[in-house]
């Protein structure tokens, strides 16, 4: 299925779209779904709630809600965008019952190279970086959840959030932007 926004086009996953018409006609083949997301929707939970457990228990709540509400799925909406919407909502049921947040030390892997300053120097620049996410607006910690750690294309992010293609990418750009400023400014 081709989708225009503006004077680009993206072209949605074949593979994806036959796997929701075989879920249609057999439920078991959710499977295939699960396989193809589950491990972007528990990095996007785990940035946002910060425990092994708690992340992998919202990561089946958020399939189980999918696989039980999946006739109400509309095939000309993209997946990606309807899964984390149920993703972000059992997150926010979680964040009723407590307030977490999480450190990105433990969201990314540390590199491991052959200089030993390197771990070091890229520790010092990720705690420099976590500060000043902290400091952002949930919205754009949000628009970082969905671009990084669930790896959400630009026009997922857009559906998801409801917001126009150009205005996401704009807004991730500049958000970027402003961040590596701030870290240079902070590293001088």
């Amino acid at each position: 299925m081709v989708q225009s926004s503006g004077s680009k086009k993206t072209v949605r996953n074949s593979d994806e779209l036959k796997m929701i018409k075989a879920v249609r006609k057999h439920p078991k083949a959710f499977g295939e779904l699960y396989n193809l997301y589950v491990e972007k929707v528990y990095r996007y939970l785990y940035s946002r709630v910060g425990s092994v457990p708690d992340a992998e228990d919202l990561t089946a709540q958020t399939f189980l809600a999918a696989f039980e509400s999946f006739d109400n799925f509309r095939e000309d909406d993209h997946f990606a965008a309807w899964l984390f919407t149920i993703a972000r909502n059992k997150a926010m049921d979680h964040f009723r019952r407590r307030d977490i947040s999480i450190s990105l030390h433990h969201v990314m892997d540390k590199s491991t190279g052959s200089d030993p300053l390197t771990p070091l120097i890229q520790s010092e620049q990720l705690t420099a970086l976590t500060k000043l996410i902290k400091t952002l607006p949930e919205d754009d910690r949000e628009l970082l959840r969905l671009r990084f750690l669930a790896e959400l294309s630009f026009p997922e992010i857009a559906r998801f959030l409801q917001r126009n293609e150009e205005a996401v990418k704009k807004s991730v750009y500049r958000l970027l932007a402003r961040l590596r400023n701030q870290l240079e400014g902070s590293n001088e």
